[in-house]
């Protein structure tokens, strides 16, 4: 009864705080919580509403607190790294923080590869892991490891909690860390028995935040007014500008995407995108040059390369983009703008940096633009010379014959996206870069991808968690026959919570990419990249309780599209695609931009075409 009384007060008390912030505070006496209710309200506190998990010994006095909380959803998934990846697709598709609770042990170790994944793309996730007690750490309990150990090197930052009265202020901090700055993982790890311990404490001690947690605001780092009139002077004079963004606008939010794409529009310059970028500005504007990097365009590429000036925003010179260091846009003054100033000058030398929150540092940029006294120098001479490399038609393919090329599943599934304002996950590999070349974004978090880290797996948990996150959404994910396999298990949670997403199976019976490299670059030496032993995908997917079909023929490709996509519940479309078809478009390896493979056997080169 005493229990029962505390909550409730502990109820009113949370009530009275989320709805009134600004009201004054009821005075209620000292109520007994558990230290998982504790946890549980730091989370509420925080907005969370959605847990994804997976229970086990060590964190179920966690769960046992969840049985009791009709404010936070608790999605199932059936396997831990399914989990993180569940929270990463939720956390990109909202801009919200994605909340995994695991247990001990393998729990804990199972999130690695989720983890590493949200690190490489700075996607904000709290991962709480529960852990034997205190007083059976280091002993070799069973289920015990090192937590904060294994997961050091894929968090941003981690955290074990030693006592009942660290666990408001440590989650606090861990969602500041998540959150804040350039977002990113975060592991905080909570012996049993701490979970457990109760204690009467005034609500006081539990709502008010500790002077020593930090705060951290989206703001100007330092920049000086030099460095934005230097950079508004680089902009207005360029002849051959190129805007390039990355993930990190979509991380900033609408606004900053908007913002972004009034600089480009003022400027009348081309803009491309990275992988992780795509949506940050519209497809649909004729200034989109496309995807640029190892499978952009052409005219992404070559633009990049004769530029006389980048702007880039929000994204990190990744390899995959530049291709040889040494070469890459040799004639180009660069800006670049980050919310991480180690970022700036890291890899590319910047003439201009600008450190700070996308959306904050382009306002201001856009005002030192607009007062400037010198003129936006013209562009048409630029435009004319892009036209030229998008007259080669880079992404064309045959469309004729009875066998489905990958190319034209993706450019059938775009048309049939297009007005619905689909939210697209993909797995790894070949067809996820088609996907990239082919689908046409014109808002940020409808394109979920495993970026940085190219993990095989991420794309059936990652819709999952964005249809959880947009109930009415169409979900779709693209997936291929190999990284399928790695979280097949997730079918049955797509079905257990009722989540209508639609799987778009790009199957050639091999690892494409795999095997694509192993052509060009290892002498067709094809070792362990056929799948052999392929299960009937569509049979598999009714096991599970999904309305499934197989698609063989052209004909039949955009009625089959069409079921999948207009089907009520979750549908899987097996599509049997070409087997030996390479992804086009490619920088190979150790080139610069300028040296485009068109296909296996013709490479564009540098053509001085000024």
């Amino acid at each position: 009864m005493k229990h029962f009384q505390g909550r409730r007060l502990y109820n009113f008390r949370m009530t009275t705080l989320l709805n009134n912030p600004g009201a004054p505070v009821p005075v209620v006496p000292c109520v007994t919580l558990t230290g998982a209710q504790v946890l549980l309200s730091i989370l509420i506190e925080a907005g969370v509403d959605t847990v994804f998990g997976y229970p086990g010994g060590a964190v179920l006095p966690l769960y046992d607190a969840l049985y009791r909380e009709p404010r936070l959803r608790h999605v199932l998934v059936r396997h831990e790294q399914a989990a993180v990846h569940a929270a990463e697709g939720y956390a990109r598709s909202t801009g919200r923080l994605g909340v995994v609770f695991v247990t001990s042990g393998p729990g804990i170790a199972n999130t690695t590869s989720g983890l590493l994944d949200a690190l490489c793309d700075s996607i904000p996730v709290l991962c709480i892991s529960g852990q034997v007690a205190t007083h059976l750490i280091g002993t070799n309990a069973f289920q015990e490891c090192d937590a904060i150990g294994i997961s050091r090197t894929v968090t941003k930052w981690n955290a074990k909690i030693e006592a009942y009265g660290d666990i408001a202020n440590t989650v606090r901090e861990a969602i500041g860390q998540a959150t804040q700055g350039k977002p990113g993982p975060v592991l905080v790890d909570v012996p049993k028995n701490i979970q457990a311990q109760e204690f009467a404490l005034r609500p006081e001690a539990l709502f008010a935040p500790a002077p020593s947690v930090r705060r951290r605001h989206a703001r100007l780092l330092e920049n000086t007014d030099a460095q934005f009139e230097a950079a508004a002077a680089l902009i207005a004079a360029s002849r051959r500008p190129v805007f390039y963004g990355g993930g990190g606008l979509i991380n900033a939010g609408n606004a900053a995407c908007e913002k972004f794409a009034s600089i480009v529009r003022k400027k009348d310059a081309p803009c491309t995108l990275t992988l992780m970028g795509l949506g940050a500005f519209p497809a649909s504007d004729h200034r989109w040059l496309g995807m640029l990097g190892m499978h952009g365009t052409l005219e992404a590429n070559l633009a990049m390369n004769a530029a006389d000036l980048v702007v880039c925003v929000g994204a990190r010179f990744d390899d995959r983009v530049t291709g040889r260091l040494d070469q890459f846009c040799p004639h180009a003054k660069i800006i670049h703008i980050d919310i991480d100033p180690a970022s700036i000058g890291k890899l590319v030398k910047a003439d201009v940096g600008l450190a700070g929150d996308c959306h904050v540092v382009l306002a201001e940029l856009e005002k030192w633009l607009d007062v400037s006294k010198a003129a936006l120098v013209p562009t048409q001479e630029w435009w004319r010379r892009i036209q030229r490399w998008r007259e080669v038609n880079c992404l064309a393919f045959a469309r004729t014959g009875r066998s489905i090329s990958p190319q034209m599943l993706m450019h059938t599934l775009a048309k049939q996206l297009v007005g619905k304002d689909a939210i697209v996950s993909t797995d790894v590999g070949q067809h996820q870069m088609w996907a990239a070349q082919y689908l046409g974004f014109d808002k940020p978090r409808r394109w979920l991808t495993s970026g940085g880290a190219g993990t095989m797996g991420y794309g059936l948990p990652a819709a999952i968690g964005a249809q959880i996150a947009h109930p009415q959404a169409l979900v779709t994910c693209i997936s291929g026959d190999a990284s399928i396999l790695m979280n097949i298990q997730e079918l049955a949670t797509a079905v257990q919570h009722r989540c209508p997403v639609k799987i778009v199976l790009s199957n050639n019976g091999c690892m494409g990419m795999v095997r694509q490299w192993q052509e060009l670059h290892h002498g067709g030496r094809y070792s362990h990249s056929w799948s052999d032993a392929l299960p009937d995908f569509v049979a598999l997917a009714r096991a599970f309780g999904w309305r499934g079909r197989r698609v063989v023929h052209a004909r039949d490709l955009e009625t089959a599209l069409e079921e999948c996509l207009s089907t009520d519940g979750p549908f899987l479309l097996d599509v049997a695609v070409e087997q030996t078809e390479n992804c086009f478009p490619m920088i190979p390896a150790g080139r610069g931009h300028h040296e485009v493979m068109l296909s296996k056997d013709e490479l564009y080169g540098a053509v001085d075409d000024s």
